[in-house]
């Protein structure tokens, strides 16, 4: 179920992973599948021998000493275990007050952590402990109600089985006692064995139900992950992508994020097979969506996107992302090896086929300059490695994934000058005979794309060649052409 959980988080849209905790989320799954894990074991190895056990001392009791004496056995057991539910019923909420806080005090845990430079950018290290403190004192206080329950579920349990254990041996004690009674002290301590033996096993019973109704508590919030219905799904029976030139065409495209939000309003252009196509424009214009629903992390609400005359949403998603590959501009690395990292890009890869790229990325010699070379743990995040370092990594893994269609969303922003034109010079050839879209900020870095695209408020507002752009007067891209060349 944690693998199925797993699998499920990594097939929901990219919207629901942009809004989850992940602190909280990881421990409801890991809180859930040790809940599955405990009430398996417990079903099979207790409830079930004790129910058994139970019936077989009453028909022993009915069959040996007479009706009484079993319905006495019975109605004390009945009542045991009716209280036993009724109370933990009751209580449950306070289970659940206690897993709410616990997530909220991991979440705040794991995010203060994870942006654990920020915090001491703004000396916070105190605010972040007073907030986990307050997350803390919500756990602490559920968790003595949750306890001072307990205490009251134990006392009832415990009264029920004493008073049915005095009736029951002041019953067998008068049969005893009685002179025209064959009943001997044997009976009577065979009857308090019984119950001892009973007891035992049902005041576990009562602890076991007790964990079982928390389990499923704990199970319920990672049951609720996998209801989470998948908002970008594969059509049935999708085919996968078959690409021969990789033209990329998007036809009328509208979308949003929200309804209240339009970001594109009716896109069209065409990314000729083999051609480089770059996408310029002010923040917020819908470059980067551009790319997202590429790769069908969304899909649009109206129009159609296209590769190869094939729409992306009739095919397989995983083989139209096999055919793509992406240089984003804020590179996230696994906590692993520089060499898991470039590798990732196509598992399997020989040592020398991640050397390659590497050099193609212009990245190879800094890493054999590092002590254990390839096999640097780049920390969190990448967070080892510079901005520029880390973007490089990336590059080289792209490199090696080898895709059809190649996007570079503001590839080389961490770069320096210098190293800049270097990688330019390496994307531009690497991206030859590819279908290559480049989103970027900087315009010295689309010069010599085939097409540019400019786009303001969600439409394409000028297109064509540099130099073509450049002669638009009072033009949008040849006014930002002029800012950025002041910057300079």
């Amino acid at each position: 179920m944690a693998l199925q959980t797993f699998r499920h988080l990594h097939g929901l849209s990219i919207r629901f992973n942009l809004n989850r905790q992940t602190g909280g989320l990881t421990t409801a799954i890991n809180r859930g599948s040790k809940g599955i894990e405990f009430l398996l074991r417990f079903m099979l190895l207790n409830f079930v021998p004790t129910f058994i056990e139970i019936l077989l001392v009453c028909g022993f009791f009915l069959w040996a000493f007479g009706w009484t004496y079993a319905v006495v056995t019975f109605v004390t057991l009945v009542g045991y275990i009716w209280y036993t539910i009724a109370v933990t019923e009751w209580r449950i909420k306070f289970r659940k007050q206690m897993n709410d806080t616990d997530e909220a005090a991991n979440t705040k845990a794991i995010d203060s952590l994870l942006n654990f430079e920020t915090v001491k950018y703004f000396s916070n290290e105190q605010h972040e402990a007073m907030r986990y403190d307050s997350a803390l004192k919500g756990y602490q206080s559920a968790a003595i109600k949750s306890q001072a329950s307990l205490t009251l579920l134990n006392i009832g349990q415990g009264i029920i089985i004493s008073v049915g254990m005095v009736l029951l041996m002041w019953m067998a004690a008068r049969q005893v006692v009685a002179p025209d009674n064959d009943f001997t002290v044997g009976d009577f301590v065979m009857i308090n064995a019984f119950m001892l033996q009973l007891y035992l096993p049902l005041n576990f019973l009562g602890f076991a139900y007790r964990e079982i109704r928390q389990a499923l508590v704990d199970m319920e919030y990672m049951f609720n992950i996998l209801e989470v219905n998948q908002e970008v799904k594969d059509v049935s029976d999708a085919p996968a992508l078959k690409i021969s030139g990789a033209e990329v065409t998007f036809k009328n495209v509208h979308f949003a994020y929200n309804p209240d939000r339009q970001i594109l309003k009716g896109v069209n252009f065409r990314v000729p097979a083999g051609k480089t196509t770059a996408i310029v424009g002010p923040s917020g214009s819908g470059k980067s969506t551009i790319g997202r629903l590429l790769f069908r992390f969304y899909d649009a609400q109206a129009g159609s996107i296209e590769i190869d005359g094939h729409e992306v949403h009739e095919v397989a998603q995983e083989s139209l992302r096999e055919q793509i590959g992406i240089v984003p501009q804020d590179t996230v690395l696994f906590n692993d090896s520089i060499f898991y990292n470039i590798a990732y890009g196509r598992p399997g890869a020989t040592h020398a086929d991640v050397e390659a790229a590497a050099k193609l990325a212009k990245v190879h010699d800094f890493i054999m300059d590092l002590p254990q070379g390839y096999d640097t743990l780049v920390g969190e995040r990448g967070l080892k490695l510079s901005g520029g370092e880390r973007q490089r990594v990336s590059i080289a893994r792209t490199i090696l994934k080898n895709p059809k269609i190649m996007l570079f969303d503001e590839a080389t922003s961490a770069l320096d000058t210098e190293t800049e034109s270097t990688i330019q010079a390496n994307l531009e050839e690497i991206s030859t005979d590819r279908t290559t879209l480049v989103i970027a900020h900087r315009l010295s870095t689309v010069v010599n794309a085939d097409e540019i695209i400019v786009l303001a408020e969600g439409q394409i507002a000028e297109q064509g060649t540099h130099e073509e752009l450049l002669s638009i007067k009072d033009g949008i891209y040849a006014h930002m052409w002029e800012l950025q060349a002041q910057e300079y």
